[in-house]
């Protein structure tokens, strides 16, 4: 069933960080987040991600993600980085809410 929640930031950019660290899907991590809040699971324990994944847990804790050496992303400028993220996240919200992009 499909259902829209409005979360605060912080905690969708942490969902999506333990969701990609742990190689699963948002919608995964979630419905695992509220099952136990209910009590309907024991609390899944966090992965590693595998030595062939790019992302790597750095020394504070936070996941890095290496690109290839030949990512388009690796010529851009943190603002432009930055911009496009901001760009995709906005049509993505509208995408959920039901709004043409």
């Amino acid at each position: 069933m499909k259902t829209t929640l409005d979360l605060p930031d912080e905690i969708v950019r942490e969902m999506k960080l333990r969701a990609l660290m742990q190689g699963r899907t948002l919608r995964d991590l979630a419905a695992d987040f509220l099952r136990q809040g209910l009590g309907m699971a024991a609390p899944r324990q966090a992965t590693t991600p595998p030595p062939s994944s790019a992302v790597e847990i750095g020394s504070d804790g936070l996941p890095v993600i290496r690109g290839r050496t030949d990512a388009p992303a690796r010529l851009m400028s943190a603002e432009a980085l930055i911009e496009l993220e901001q760009k995709v996240q906005a049509e993505e919200d509208m995408r959920h809410a039901g709004l043409s992009v």
